[in-house]
């Protein structure tokens, strides 16, 4: 005895054959995403220590992601690309810093650029820090009101009081 596979079966078939591959690929596609001021060198170029101006800086590269701290004469340009793939971590693919320097007048005095390559790597710490008091258990917790309370000191009172 033999079984024949109608035809109709064996296109499905072929087709699944087809896009399941297709689809299982397209999860493996690493998903790019941009955060902060990645500048354009080409951007940059354009401006000159000494000729530019604090309104050519913000009309070339747009609002600085930070400004000085303790310097407002000091513009921060940040900016990174990551790629991550399926389930895993992010990985940094660029990242750019740009720190333009003013002096008191407005005009560019530097224009520094850093990349991943002058990045330090810090590491956590596990170390807790210690509180006052002692740990309670869950039951402590959940019986720890019981009995406080008297009567008395409700009666007159009314609700929120």
């Amino acid at each position: 005895m033999t079984i024949s596979i109608p035809s109709a079966f064996r296109a499905v078939a072929l087709l699944g054959a087809v896009i399941l591959p297709g689809l299982a690929a397209s999860g493996c596609t690493p998903i790019t995403a941009q955060r902060g001021n990645l500048t354009d060198p080409e951007r940059v170029a354009e401006l000159q220590p000494g000729q530019s101006r604090r309104d050519d800086v913000a009309a070339v590269l747009g609002t600085p992601t930070s400004v000085g701290t303790f310097d407002p004469n000091v513009w921060y340009y940040i900016g990174q690309k990551t790629e991550k793939t399926a389930f895993f971590q992010p990985e940094v693919v660029e990242r750019r810093v740009l720190i333009v320097r003013f002096d008191q007048a407005g005009v560019v005095r530097e224009i520094k650029k850093l990349d991943e390559t002058n990045g330090q790597d810090v590491e956590m710490v596990d170390r807790s820090t210690p509180t006052a008091g002692r740990e309670m258990t869950f039951l402590e917790q959940m019986l720890g009101n019981v009995g406080r309370f008297s009567a008395k000191d409700t009666k007159s009172k009314g609700p929120g009081h």
